[in-house]
């Protein structure tokens, strides 16, 4: 695992994505691999598919050759990877990304039926399938805010758990704060809403950051339960950051469904960067991270 995967799209390429991408494989001196797919040819006659594939080759060869003079003029000593592939985007990527440490995207902004449905999905089953994890840039980092942060979301969860992980690491790598946020919905009854509940959450939230202080001094960890929808709540707390780092929380058949409903808010809603982290198969859950705290943050 020595790449960091960026998925090139050649209708409609994301510079954001790209720079992301290569300043990330720059920044963990890993080689940046640039995979564009041509899909296959559907619903054309004999005599018209041949051509429709040419031209679909030929735009994808040029996009891939901008790709790569684009990353020489940002990093020009970084090493890459150019491929062009046969198949659909998603599938392709799902492929390369067993042997990437992260898979990079643009955001094309589909509407929620074209992103589980269409033939051009790639964000959401990407996301929601990836054995690695996967950065969506729909909007650029906020490198200008001061000091830069990184927010992650917690739940008690074990996928919040890897989510914690990765954000601690990429915090230390990036000489950035992070931001802890534990999102507590208000209840239907208000009689469920005490200081015990919250007590009980920011005591959860300190188990769950708990150690990684100690292996990493130079990272400061911020803490904070705070309360409302999981998507508002989050997407507001990373309105300025340089990134947004969640656990893929969501179980089901439909790529939408494993990816979760907070998740699936936050690729529409965030205003940075989200890194959506695996962890593997659904294992035990900490206390209140079992059925409740996975509820309050909608997985």
């Amino acid at each position: 695992m020595n790449d960091v995967l960026f998925g090139v799209d050649p209708a409609d390429l994301s510079v954001p994505a790209l720079v992301w991408a290569a300043d990330e494989a720059d920044r963990r001196h890993l080689r940046l691999r640039l995979v564009v797919a041509v899909p296959p040819v559907h619903d054309r006659l004999r005599y018209d598919a041949l051509g429709h594939r040419t031209a679909l080759r030929t735009r994808a060869e040029s996009a891939l050759a901008d790709v790569e003079e684009l990353v020489r003029r940002l990093h020009g000593t970084l090493p890459t990877l150019p491929e062009l592939a046969d198949g659909a985007p998603a599938t392709v990527l799902l492929a390369r990304a067993a042997g990437a440490v992260l898979a990079v995207v643009g955001s094309r902004r589909l509407g929620r039926t074209a992103e589980l449905l269409g033939e051009s999905s790639v964000v959401v089953p990407l996301t929601a399938r990836a054995p690695c994890p996967v950065v969506v840039v729909r909007a650029p980092e906020h490198t200008e805010a001061r000091p830069p942060t990184l927010v992650v979301g917690v739940d008690g969860s074990e996928q919040s758990r890897a989510a914690v992980a990765f954000a601690v690491r990429e915090a230390s790598l990036r000489a950035a704060r992070l931001r802890a946020v534990w999102v507590w919905p208000r209840p239907i009854l208000a009689r469920e809403d005490t200081e015990a509940g919250l007590s009980e959450r920011r005591r959860l939230l300190a188990e769950s950051v708990a150690g990684w202080t100690e292996r990493y001094p130079d990272t400061v960890v911020d803490q904070g339960v705070v309360r409302g929808h999981p998507v508002e709540q989050l997407a507001l707390a990373a309105r300025d950051s340089l990134a947004l780092v969640v656990g893929r929380t969501g179980r089901g058949g439909y790529t939408g469904m494993r990816l979760g409903s907070t998740v699936h808010g936050l690729l529409h809603h965030a205003a940075c960067p989200v890194i959506t982290v695996p962890s593997g198969p659904p294992g035990r859950r900490a206390r209140l991270g079992g059925g409740r705290a996975a509820a309050e943050n909608g997985g």
